[in-house]
């Protein structure tokens, strides 16, 4: 009995140390695998930080690691992440499309050669003068009304330019963003050229004439909206391309449309009077001149008439006296 228990007891012992022994294998297989992960991933983790070094490696007074700084940084604000700096423009983003448009209103001494100025900066700028009018109020005074051209990025240096020509009167400037207008127009331009080129491969398998009939007029359809969008997208281009400046040029003390002088004073008051005196006295004098003829031929009818009538008094009272004469008794 007692050399059974003994057996029994040293193979228990024996399992209990295999399973500890088991065990211990186990866990140390375990840490092994860990500890080599770990390790892969720190050495992934440091070829990636040694990468950039090394690709930038040859940039002068550590131009590499500015560079790779700003590609980051790049990469923060193609994810949608915020940044310190300003964010640049994406690659293929639409541009911005403006429409600019400006009107001055300019007191010159000269308006022929302020004219030829401005023509001279549009010309100078790139641009060009789209509407020229010159209008001559009276022998002393004369406006121009230009429509100038001119590049986008010239618009505020031109401005400036034409501004100091002379007086400034008067000053308006606008800006309309039509940058959603053009990117629509250019989808549907490309919408409808597609459009089109399909319909053409169906007209090109279509066998029946009536098929081609029906498949011309569509075509026809699609090819006049098609021309409008690309009237559109030209309109468009033509006016954001190209800035608008209307110029008003005027002389000083030039008279206003209904051919007043504008600010009068009492001078000017006294002149308009006096010239109102002699106008008056003119037109006297030239009534007077029409009537004297007949104010002479009725004064001189007159003293006829008073003649005639003192010669008949005179006839009729010598008659009268003659008998008181002839009846008168001798003495």
């Amino acid at each position: 009995m007692d050399v059974d228990s003994r057996t029994d007891r040293s193979f228990v012992r024996g399992r209990a140390a295999l399973a500890a022994g088991v065990l211990g294998l186990l866990l140390a297989v375990g840490g092994c695998g860990a500890s080599g992960d770990s390790s892969g991933s720190n050495e992934k983790a440091a070829d990636r930080k040694a990468a950039p070094r090394e690709g930038f490696a040859d940039g002068p007074d550590g131009a590499g690691a500015d560079e790779g700084s700003a590609a980051s940084s790049a990469g923060e604000r193609a994810d949608g992440k915020p940044s310190g700096s300003k964010a640049a423009p994406k690659p293929g983003a639409a541009a911005t499309h403006v429409i600019r448009t400006a009107t001055l209103s300019v007191e010159v001494r000269s308006v022929p050669k302020a004219v030829a100025a401005a023509r001279g900066v549009a010309e100078g700028a790139g641009g060009l003068v789209a509407t020229e009018n010159t209008e001559r109020l009276d022998d002393t005074y004369e406006t121009s009304h230009l429509v100038l051209r001119v590049p986008q990025d010239r618009f505020q240096e031109v401005l400036r330019e034409l501004a100091g020509s002379g007086k400034l009167l008067s000053r308006t400037s606008n800006a309309k963003d039509v940058t959603d207008q053009v990117v629509d127009v250019d989808s549907r331009i490309a919408t409808q050229r597609a459009s089109v080129a399909r319909v053409r491969e169906l007209m090109d398998r279509a066998e029946k004439i009536s098929d081609v009939v029906a498949l011309e007029g569509e075509l026809s359809s699609r090819q006049s909206d098609l021309e409008s969008l690309l009237a559109q997208q030209s309109s468009l281009k033509d006016r954001t391309s190209l800035a608008t400046i209307t110029l008003d040029l005027t002389p000083p003390d030039a008279p206003d449309d209904d051919g007043r002088e504008e600010d009068a004073g009492f001078l000017d008051a006294l002149g308009g009077g006096w010239g109102a005196f002699v106008t008056m006295l003119r037109w006297v004098a030239v009534a007077f001149g029409a009537a004297l003829p007949f104010l002479l031929t009725g004064a001189l009818a007159l003293l006829v008439w008073r003649a005639l009538r003192r010669r008949g008094a005179a006839r009729t009272a010598a008659p009268a006296g003659t008998p008181e004469k002839e009846g008168t008794p001798a003495p």
